[in-house]
């Protein structure tokens, strides 16, 4: 039930430990449901999920901004974006997808702090009546599963970003710290 509540739905954070974007690339990818891992960003499953499959590409640079991102960041949300539509595509089936960055708490970010951009998977008819009323959904599918099979499909694709499978493995110089979701 407290998944449900959202009781432990991290709130707007500053850069450092309680940032969940920040904390994702300093823990192992299973833990922190890391699917892939570039130079300078990073794609995690979204811990609160609006369908299977909904991953979030972030920078691991705290920035809160699309404007704040460096030309080389920019390039590598783009070019992991593309691939994670690619790996969801081969594994999940989808009719679509809808792509989106949040800005601001205004602008529906629920993590306004750090940059994330969303990609979710859709189904023609899949919505129902949990996502509005309880501002969840139910998911026939566990993270973990999720998570392994999209970072397995990535691994095989050679789609860019690929993760070790293992543990933290970001890049040096960069700051690393886990992903929660918004």
């Amino acid at each position: 039930m407290a998944y449900i509540g959202g009781e432990n739905k991290p709130p707007s954070a500053a850069a450092g430990s309680g940032c969940p974007f920040c904390r994702a690339p300093s823990l192992d990818d299973d833990d922190a449901l890391v699917v892939a891992r570039g130079e300078l960003c990073f794609v995690v499953l979204n811990l609160y999920p609006y369908n299977p499959g909904h991953l979030m590409v972030c920078p691991y640079r705290h920035v809160a901004g699309y404007v704040d991102l460096t030309p080389e960041e920019t390039v590598e949300v783009a070019t992991l974006t593309q691939s994670a539509l690619r790996v969801l595509s081969r594994v999940s089936n989808p009719s679509g997808f809808n792509l989106g960055v949040n800005q601001g708490e205004a602008g529906g970010a629920g993590i306004a702090a750090h940059l994330h951009q969303h990609v979710v998977p859709r189904w023609t008819g899949d919505a129902n009546f949990l996502p509005v009323v309880g501002r969840t959904k139910a998911l026939p599918e566990l993270l973990a599963d999720t998570r392994a099979k999209l970072a397995a499909a990535w691994a095989a694709a050679g789609e860019p970003g690929t993760a070790s499978g293992g543990g933290p493995s970001s890049p040096s110089g960069s700051p690393t710290g886990p992903a929660a979701g918004s």
